[in-house]
């Protein structure tokens, strides 16, 4: 159980130092694995030790005390920047993934000065600082990562080395004219609205806020307001026993997930009571930390609930899992403050149904579990996998939802909350909206899945489950499969399923899914490691014959958690 600031501090070492006998002799290569990524195997390195400092840093600027981790990290930094040394990590290109590593060194910086930049010898600041300030000299994507760049450049100022006003400016102002409203902001130059905005976006506002509140008091003030609105959408996307909604890309990061109320904390952002803000952390902590997300020597996989390459991104290394110690940033809060004596109470009190159209979604809350729908609006040239994490019809906190392995049979593309159409034994599924509209209470979509094919679906979440209503107009006859949530079918799970006229169910001993509609009843077993929570599941659904001309289908998704 998680309740003491000595609770948190333990979960953390307990992550951390498995990992120490993965360390090169100068500690700055980790070595955590052998899968590949778009980017070398130098940037893997600093990646799998940048990332802890997610975690150290408010370990060490909340008064922990840990000479073997403070020699690591620090002889990693000075190993690492030095251009002769053999462990160097690298020189720069434009994008590069180096970039992303240099936030957590600053946030070293700003936090923990003692003990990541002061106890470094000379000749090692000036190799950081001016490893650092390359980032001042490189394109970056104009995305989150420009939010790299004002840390980088916030932290060398604070300790009096070369930095570039001009380009922090440049970068915060960038930043706000992501903003669109209702707290939410999208990344950048693409139109995805995920958990980039929460552990990215607002997480680095908030880091500002706390630095600059005095010298740019407006600024801070509208992002911590930022923030507040924010949270009041974003825990749409928790059900009550801290569980989190899988949905968009880096699902890997796992419990970073919570990481954007740690740093409401830190800011002084209290959007709900003190107790209701610990019990979310801590519960959500709790939950993952039963999960199989650990190796057999207790290292962080790549996966979501379990190990699992199928659904990685291009730029998951085998390090990149501990993005997740950013909830840890609560451990930088003094040992008086009232977090750490307050009781962890439970979720907060809201309305059921919660319409975003910031967020192109339409959030349903049952209480044990909590459901997104989605309008399939979302940067078409993505990592890996978006079609499946972005564009599918309802994503819930208890059921996960599947990625395809091909397209060739429905078996292997699992089609989770779809409608999917098999045409000369090939599966198509929405890929992105050509148009779509969320309104207070339904939401509405148009795409087309393939050449001849055009629908129009509007979905109306209940009390219940939800309800589709689809109009195809279509050049060809074909099957189609309207297919429910994925109900995991492992031995312990028990599950059981039926199939009729109808009517088509599974259930297990925590949850069911029941579909219904004016079609046959099937319930499809699918490929092995698709589905993102759960190693094995399958998926009822309603199939359809589909005339040529106009067809009109509706279909009834009921849900329980139990």
């Amino acid at each position: 159980m998680l309740n003491s600031k000595e609770d948190f501090r333990n979960c953390l070492l307990d992550m951390a130092n498995p990992l120490i006998p993965y360390f090169s002799e100068k500690k700055a290569r980790l070595e955590l694995g052998k899968t590949a990524v778009y980017y070398d195997n130098r940037a893997i390195s600093m990646e799998g030790i940048s990332r802890l400092f997610w975690g150290f840093v408010p370990y060490f600027a909340g008064g922990g005390k840990n000479e073997t981790w403070q020699s690591i990290l620090t002889t990693a930094l000075t190993e690492g920047c030095n251009p002769k040394g053999e462990e160097y990590w690298g020189d720069f290109s434009d994008k590069d993934q180096k970039f992303v590593e240099m936030a957590a060194i600053a946030y070293g910086i700003l936090f923990a000065r003692e003990n990541i930049w002061d106890s470094l010898t000379d000749e090692a600041k000036e190799n950081l600082s001016n490893y650092l300030y390359k980032i001042n000299e490189y394109m970056l994507p104009e995305c989150n990562w420009v939010l790299f760049a004002v840390l980088v450049n916030l932290a060398l100022k604070s300790v009096g080395r070369r930095y570039s006003q001009e380009k922090l400016e440049e970068y915060i102002k960038m930043t706000e004219s992501f903003y669109n409203g209702d707290g939410w902001y999208q990344d950048g130059d693409s139109n995805q609205k995920d958990y980039y905005i929460s552990f990215a976006i607002h997480f680095y506002c908030l880091i500002y806020a706390k630095v600059m509140e005095k010298e740019d008091a407006e600024r801070c003030r509208v992002f911590k307001e930022r923030a507040n609105v924010f949270a009041g959408q974003f825990i749409y996307w928790f059900d009550d026993s801290g569980e989190a909604l899988a949905f968009g890309r880096s699902l890997t990061y796992r419990f970073a997930q919570v990481a954007f109320f740690s740093a409401c904390i830190i800011a002084d952002v209290m959007p709900f009571t003190m107790g209701q803000m610990k019990g979310l952390i801590v519960r959500h902590m709790e939950n993952w930390l039963k999960k199989d997300i650990f190796d057999r020597d207790h290292i962080l996989t790549i996966g979501y609930g379990y190990p699992n390459l199928i659904m990685a991104e291009a730029y998951n290394a085998p390090g990149s899992p501990y993005w997740a110690f950013k909830t840890f940033a609560i451990l930088m809060l003094p040992d008086e403050h009232p977090f750490w004596s307050t009781k962890a109470e439970e979720f907060p009190e809201i309305l059921p149904l919660s319409s975003q159209p910031y967020s192109d979604k339409l959030m349903y809350h049952y209480g044990n579990h909590a459901a997104a729908f989605p309008v399939g609006v979302f940067s078409p040239a993505g990592h890996g996998q978006s079609v499946a994490k972005y564009g599918k019809f309802a994503y819930d906190t208890c059921f996960g939802f599947h990625v395809a392995k091909s397209e060739y049979s429905i078996f292997e593309n699992a089609p989770d909350s779809m409608l999917a159409f098999e045409i000369n034994g090939d599966c198509h599924v929405r890929r992105i909206s050509l148009d779509s509209r969320i309104g207070q209470t339904d939401t509405w979509a148009k795409w087309s899945p393939y050449p001849g094919i055009m629908v129009e679906t509007t979905i109306i979440p209940d009390e219940g489950g939800h309800v589709r209503h689809h109009v195809i107009t279509s050049d060809i006859e074909c099957m189609a499969y309207d297919c429910g949530f994925s109900v995991a079918a492992r031995d312990a799970d028990k599950m059981e399923k039926q199939e009729k006229e109808g009517n088509a169910g599974a259930w297990n001993v925590f949850c069911s899914c029941f579909v219904s509609g004016e079609g046959e009843g099937v319930v499809l077993n699918t490929s092995p490691n698709t589905n993102v929570l759960y190693a094995k599941a399958v998926i009822p659904s309603i199939r359809y014959a589909i005339k040529k001309g106009t067809t009109r289908i509706t279909t009834r998704v009921d849900v329980k958690k139990y």
